[in-house]
């Protein structure tokens, strides 16, 4: 049985963490203050600003971050600053039963996918797929804002996921398909397979998007998945975008969804904002939706917050 967390109220505190690579200390400080102004408490990790390069501070240090957030029972929201390599980094580390006793909102994606899908998996959490802190500024979409604070500021039964309009979702494959959706940015998640942390699809609806990797690398990384039995496993698949993705060899993105995606014959819906482009929907990890391929519509069908 899934786990929800407690409702985000006016005022929350929010646990700010760097849980991959680092990000500029004037960004993290400029992006606090847009939460202050939205009237939000702060309290920072201890290696929220560590750079070690490409990783911010150890794996150890970064996941003693996250569980310090986990037990301090002020804190409502755990909101990572950015996503990057390391993520993966601290799952052996983090303790799965706490976590489970004390349900946090937690809100990401791009590498941060690899958390919420670990801990849907282990501690039956319930996480989103929506906002980092890097997006706090006054030129991020209302959408964004819009999607963010309606999947973690309303217990409500039903929410349609919406795109911004004029982007409408797609369907491909004809079916209409309910379960648990998991998944998010498909680099990280395919680094999972193989380790104790891979990615369970089986009887899942599985959402996949993507950045900045040619086509044909997006093919090889699918073409794991499917090789691994995690795209026949699956109920249905929502592809969201593929944002700053160059074709290879005259392949674009359209095109392999064509020619790769749709024969696989699982229903299938396109175009889902997420992720790095600039529309970002909220999407609940773990949480039951309903997705209709002949009505292209995505609908969470259970309250992902509790009061």
């Amino acid at each position: 049985m899934t786990v929800k967390p407690p409702i985000l109220r006016p005022g929350a505190t929010i646990g700010v963490v760097t849980l991959g690579s680092p990000l500029r200390a004037d960004t993290i400080n400029a992006r606090i203050g847009t939460l202050q102004s939205m009237g939000f408490q702060v309290v920072l990790g201890r290696y929220v600003y560590a750079d070690n390069g490409f990783l911010a501070g150890t794996d150890r240090e970064r996941a003693s971050d996250f569980m310090m957030m986990i037990e301090n029972p002020d804190v409502d929201l755990i909101l990572p600053t950015r996503g990057g390599v390391g993520v993966a980094g601290i799952l052996p580390y983090l303790d799965y039963n706490a976590i489970n006793r004390n349900p946090k909102i937690l809100s990401g994606y791009s590498d941060i996918s690899v958390l919420q899908n670990a801990l849907y998996q282990f501690a039956d959490l319930i996480t989103f797929h929506s906002l980092l802190l890097l997006n706090f500024t006054s030129s991020e979409p209302a959408y964004n804002y819009d999607q963010f604070f309606a999947a973690t500021s309303t217990p409500v039964r039903t929410r349609a996921i919406l795109n911004p309009e004029g982007h409408p979702l797609v369907g491909r494959v004809s079916g209409s398909v309910t379960g648990p959706i998991v998944g998010g940015n498909l680099t990280s998640f395919v680094d999972t397979l193989g380790t104790p942390y891979e990615i369970d699809t089986l009887g899942k609806i599985l959402l996949i998007e993507e950045t900045h990797e040619p086509i044909n690398q997006v093919y090889r990384m699918v073409n794991q998945l499917a090789l691994a039995g995690k795209l026949s496993d699956c109920l249905g698949i929502v592809m969201g975008e593929c944002t700053n993705c160059p074709e290879s060899y005259g392949v674009t993105y359209e095109s392999f969804i064509q020619t790769f995606m749709v024969p696989l014959g699982k229903p299938l819906l396109t175009n889902l904002a997420s992720g790095h482009g600039r529309y970002k929907a909220a999407i609940p990890i773990g949480a039951v939706v309903n997705m209709n391929a002949d009505n292209a519509t995505l609908t969470v069908l259970e309250s992902v917050v509790r009061i």
